[in-house]
């Protein structure tokens, strides 16, 4: 699976290797005999986001914003 996320005018490619199944459960494709197949794919997801992509600014918060 190749996604593109627009980055200051560039685009950058995040390659994962799913199965099968793993790619038709991320269309809405239920497996009733192993409900962790989406579970699994979307991890491969995240993980693979996280490797490209530097999400450490969002985890702080300015409170300052919030009043």
């Amino acid at each position: 699976m190749n996604s593109q996320v627009n980055n200051n005018n560039e685009f950058q490619h995040v390659s994962v290797e799913l199965t099968a199944e793993e790619a038709l459960a991320l269309t809405g494709v239920r497996f009733n005999g192993n409900p962790k197949v989406k579970a699994a794919a979307k991890q491969k997801v995240r993980d693979a986001f996280e490797k490209a992509f530097d999400f450490s600014h969002q985890d702080k918060v300015d409170y300052e914003l919030l009043k």
